[in-house]
């Protein structure tokens, strides 16, 4: 007897059915990332995280002084974790099915973003490259710019529709649209 599991993202109610070509402003919901959580152990914060930002298309999203998220678009978990095992002083565990990555972008993404989040998103302030674990539409969320108006929301699944929705609503007058990646 063979059992077919099909993969279910956690969105997939809150987008089937509402595809929509993407306005300028635009939420895109990643299928399939991986997401590591890397720890770093007492006294190999720097040469760990030196070594996150040396991994090949691996992109380190800090979420504290010894600790980050390992996040790939392109690679399997499997390559990854091997990657990530080689760091010395650092432990990981796969995180990627118990958390939802999205993208926001676009030319109104600060000021949607300003709705949803407490912290200063100026690009002076809030640096391409730069992450930092905060409360984003009442979830703990990791939030990172990747570009000059695009950000990603990495949050626990389980408050996923949560956020989605809130930022749905705050994106509204901006006309922001929705899409799985790809």
């Amino acid at each position: 007897m063979s059992i077919n599991l099909l993969h279910r993202h956690a969105l997939e109610d809150h987008i089937s059915g509402f595809e929509t070509d993407p306005n300028p402003n635009h939420l895109c919901v990643i299928r399939r990332p991986v997401i590591f959580s890397v720890l770093a152990h007492e006294g190999q914060e720097t040469a760990v995280a030196e070594a996150l930002w040396n991994a090949e298309d691996v992109a380190p999203r800090f979420c504290s002084p010894s600790e980050w998220f390992a996040v790939s678009r392109t690679l399997g978990a499997e390559t990854v974790a091997g990657t990530l095992s080689e760091i010395a002083g650092a432990s990981v565990v796969d995180q990627s099915d118990g958390r939802v990555l999205m993208e926001i972008s676009g030319p109104s993404v600060r000021t949607i973003l300003a709705k949803c989040v407490a912290i200063d998103l100026h690009p002076e302030v809030f640096e391409e490259g730069h992450s930092a674990s905060m409360l984003c539409c009442h979830a703990e969320a990791n939030v990172a710019r990747t570009g000059a108006d695009r950000f990603e929301i990495i949050v626990p699944r389980s408050l996923a529709g949560s956020v989605f929705e809130l930022l749905m609503e705050m994106g509204r007058e901006h006309a922001l649209t929705r899409g799985f990646a790809g």
